[in-house]
């Protein structure tokens, strides 16, 4: 019997290059998005890539009805969903903050709506899209999955609280099985130049605001802070490819439909960037400047953060195969070939 792997937030950055590595592992994904963050777009271009269209229901997860219907057309068309890959968040931090309310309605009232949908319609396997976010300041680093959680902001209190209902859901039923995967920092693209990060107005993450600079849609980069103890100054982060995030979740739908239970891990290289290495390897990548301007810290920023991946190795059988300079050279492809993202043809 077919099996459908259930994609929430699939038209979005990550959830697009992950169809991509799924597709490529033999899995049969349905894209369910409501295209806040998404683009159609981009899941045309994923059709370019694998060589075939992925379905795609315009949904929002807060709607339990709609729910009920993706997974009773499944099961009518004999392709039930078997897993559940739940990609679709809100995640900006300093929007959270100012909007407490709605991220905490979409992210965890929008995941409470899906696993009751998922428990009606039996489903039991889960993979979920966590955050480094929910660790806080770091007691000792690298960050290991032991390490306390004190998040910061209410993205990261979200994703937090996300996790200890996975937890408790597990706990109650042995035949569930939940993975969460904390991520690190993913920046760059799919080496084909067809898809990348596309956000919507000015950049909150650093990479697509060097990418931005570089093809001259912003004028320079604020590099928050240069007086952290740091080797040159600047704030480090451990940035992992996005297509190297992208497999990790290929095997932890793996895991997750051969293992019971519940199991969280860090997604990351396990290597730390400083914010003007990370400028440095861009202008080597794309032969552009990147103007720089020094301004004060951000509130709630910390020096360094990186994690200890090592966990993902030892369950998962993943580890991270691309650097800097990879990464840098494939974002760079992507936004010169799509210097206005997706309204740009290609």
């Amino acid at each position: 019997m077919a099996q459908t792997l259930l994609v929430t937030g699939g038209a979005g950055y990550i959830g697009t290059h992950t169809l991509v590595e799924l597709v490529a592992a033999g899995w049969q994904p349905l894209v369910y998005d409501n295209f806040s963050n998404g683009s159609r777009e981009a899941l045309a271009r994923v059709a370019r890539i694998v060589g075939r269209e992925i379905p795609c229901i315009e949904g929002d997860v807060r709607d339990g009805a709609a729910l009920d219907a993706v997974f009773a057309q499944c099961a009518s068309a004999g392709a039930p969903v078997t897993c559940v890959l739940h990609l679709a968040a809100l995640k900006v931090v300093g929007e959270s903050i100012e909007q407490p309310v709605r991220y905490y309605d979409n992210n965890v009232q929008g995941t409470l709506v899906l696993l009751a949908a998922m428990e009606r319609a039996r489903v039991r396997r889960f993979v979920f899209s966590s955050s480094a976010n929910v660790y806080g300041e770091p007691e000792a680093l690298p960050y290991t999955e032991g390490h306390r959680i004190s998040p910061t902001n209410p993205y990261g209190r979200s994703k937090s609280m996300v996790e200890t209902v996975l937890r408790d859901v597990a706990t109650a039923d042995p035949s569930f099985s939940a993975v969460v995967l904390r991520y690190f920092n993913p920046i760059g693209a799919h080496p084909s130049g067809l898809i990348g990060e596309d956000p919507r107005g000015v950049p909150d993450n650093i990479f697509p605001y060097i990418t931005q600079v570089a093809v001259g849609q912003l004028a320079a980069l604020s590099v928050f802070g240069d007086d952290y103890p740091t080797p040159d100054g600047t704030g480090i982060r451990d940035y992992l490819h996005i297509v190297d995030l992208a497999r990790g979740h290929v095997k932890a739908v793996e895991y997750a439909m051969a293992h019971p239970g519940w199991l969280v891990t860090n997604l990351g290289t396990g290597r730390g960037t400083s914010v003007l290495e990370l400028v440095a390897a861009f202008e080597k990548a794309s032969g552009r400047p990147v103007p720089c301007r020094i301004a004060p810290r951000r509130a709630g920023d910390i020096g360094e953060a990186w994690a200890d991946p090592s966990l993902a190795a030892r369950t998962l059988g993943w580890t991270a195969q691309y650097d800097i300079d990879t990464m840098c050279a494939d974002g760079w492809r992507w936004q010169s070939g799509n210097p206005d993202g997706y309204t740009t043809s290609a």
